[in-house]
């Protein structure tokens, strides 16, 4: 079989690629730039954007399975262009989809994939512990964390899981129908991230609590919206509990459990300074 693999050059779509070779299945990658893109020999890579469907017949050509993101790559807007991927889709005759939530809400195209007769799986992950990586350049340099609501859990999920729960619902039946929600093992606060980084790199790292208004005025120079800034205060102050349930999910779809906070720092630690 034959998977396309949108949003290849991120860090589920990279990890996909590589389950998917694992596992015996021909990959084509589809990136905006392919000379950029550096992937494993026998990987097809195709140019293309989803944000304009009408220059991706060639992408979609022959492929049995594809797995789908529901935002633009370049600015990170939702896709409008749904009912157009999935005709293109239904027409390549692809039968199985998958489609990378990014918000408890579906996306247009999510519900036009739904609605277009494809065999979907939807993957709807909590946060990425990579985004951690947010905290580096303070690790390096200072050994400090500064983070407001240190009391706000999260059952964070490493992104070769999300990745390789997406191989197993491409190339197994079974799946189509179903919705996943994937987290990580561990429902953790900033703290105790900040700690298990400490460990990982063998030396201490602070966690320095910011207040609210410390926070909120940092987003602001970083040029946030103000219906973005509520946005997150929102998820921080009330957060869903589904961002910070743990749930078994990883092991029941792969056979294996999730990956730790502390296997994403191990992997990672050279970013930190270690």
């Amino acid at each position: 079989m034959t998977v396309l693999v949108t949003g290849a050059t991120g860090t589920v779509g990279r990890a996909l690629v590589e389950h998917l070779l694992a596992r015996g299945a021909r990959v084509r990658a589809l990136t905006r730039d392919p000379r950029r893109a550096h992937f494993p020999d026998g990987v097809e890579v195709v140019a293309g954007n989803l944000a304009d469907p009408a220059g991706l017949g060639r992408a979609f050509h022959g492929v049995t399975a594809v797995h789908l993101i529901t935002f633009d790559g370049a600015d990170h807007a939702p896709l409008a262009t749904g009912a157009a991927l999935a005709e293109l889709a239904r027409g390549a005759g692809v039968r199985r989809v998958t489609v990378l939530g990014g918000d408890v809400e579906k996306s247009p195209l999510e519900t036009a994939v739904e609605a277009g007769g494809l065999g979907w799986t939807r993957l709807s992950p909590v946060e990425f512990m990579s985004n951690a990586l947010e905290w580096a350049g303070s690790v390096r340099t200072e050994g400090v964390v500064r983070e407001a609501f240190p009391e706000v859990r999260s059952a964070v999920v490493h992104e070769a899981d999300i990745a390789e729960v997406a191989a197993v619902a491409l190339t197994e039946d079974g799946h189509a129908g179903r919705e996943y929600w994937l987290t990580g093992p561990e429902s953790l606060t900033a703290p105790e991230k900040v700690r298990i980084i400490g460990e990982v790199l063998g030396r201490e790292v602070r966690h320095v609590e910011l207040t609210r208004d410390e926070v909120v005025g940092q987003w602001r120079q970083q040029g946030y919206a103000e219906e973005d800034i509520a946005f997150f205060l929102a998820m921080r102050t009330d957060p869903p509990e589904a961002g910070y349930t743990v749930l078994p999910t990883v092991r029941e779809v792969t056979g294996r459990p999730a990956r730790t906070f502390a296997h994403w720092v191990r992997e990672n630690a050279a970013a930190f300074g270690g």
